[in-house]
């Protein structure tokens, strides 16, 4: 329960215990729960998005889901995506993205990514339907594959948070975090299988061409990969969904 806490403090606002600082161990052993911390961030958006379209406009109820889920997570993964865009897209050396990926000041790369991800998640939410089971899903696939880029890709730099992720991950901790990345079947059903294949398609092909360009992994890249994750799954799941409408207006016709 503890490392459950711990990652849900990470990850989130929501703030269940006083203890605000904790060790590299404690931080090592909650790497596990991402998925089920993706699971309950998930679970209030899609809360976010019925309640929400029960009295409003299907673009302003988007709106307001998205809203809701930047809220939950404090901007922590947006923040990481603004600072990797700098970094990558840069057209520096390694050592010198990675200095301008340290810098607190913000870039016209990472302004351009953040708003073109928020502007795609909104969109997305607006166009699905229904949209639930693809906000419970999306969440917690996402920061699986987060998972999987922590404990099998090196870490780019000497020291940081996610070196104490690697270093004081438990046994089998992937394995681990793959089980309870299976939580959300019980609330999606078998489309979530569908869902987690594709987080793990598109994190592993980031997080292989950060490495290319980085040789290895950073905090930030851990948070831009779940920010790209979960739009690009939108978006396959929006085209699936308009593809499928449009054959069965075509079959009706």
């Amino acid at each position: 329960m503890r490392s459950f806490l711990i990652a849900l403090q990470f990850l989130t606002r929501i703030q269940v215990a006083s203890r605000l600082t904790w060790s590299d161990v404690d931080f090592g052993r909650a790497v596990v729960w991402f998925p089920v911390v993706g699971l309950l961030i998930g679970l209030l958006t899609a809360l976010a998005r019925g309640l929400t379209g029960i009295l409003f406009s299907p673009f302003l109820s988007a709106v307001l889901t998205v809203a809701c889920w930047y809220f939950l997570t404090g901007g922590l993964h947006s923040d990481g995506l603004m600072d990797a865009a700098d970094g990558i897209y840069s057209g520096r050396d390694r050592k010198l993205s990675l200095e301008i990926m340290n810098d607190s000041c913000v870039g016209a790369n990472g302004v351009a990514a953040f708003v073109f991800v928020i502007l795609l998640k909104v969109a997305c939410v607006g166009e699905l339907t229904p949209a639930w089971p693809f906000l419970i899903g999306i969440p917690a696939a996402a920061r699986f594959g987060a998972v999987l880029g922590i404990l099998r890709f090196p870490y780019a730099r000497e020291r940081g948070l996610g070196r104490a992720f690697q270093d004081y991950a438990p046994r089998h901790a992937l394995l681990k975090a793959f089980v309870v990345s299976l939580l959300p079947l019980l609330a999606v059903g078998i489309v979530y299988l569908y869902i987690l294949a594709g987080a793990i398609l598109v994190a592993y092909g980031a997080h292989r061409k950060v490495t290319a360009r980085l040789g290895g992994l950073t905090g930030d890249t851990y948070g831009a990969v779940i920010e790209v994750t979960e739009t690009v799954l939108l978006l396959v799941a929006t085209l699936i969904i308009q593809m499928n409408n449009f054959f069965a207006m075509t079959a009706f016709i």
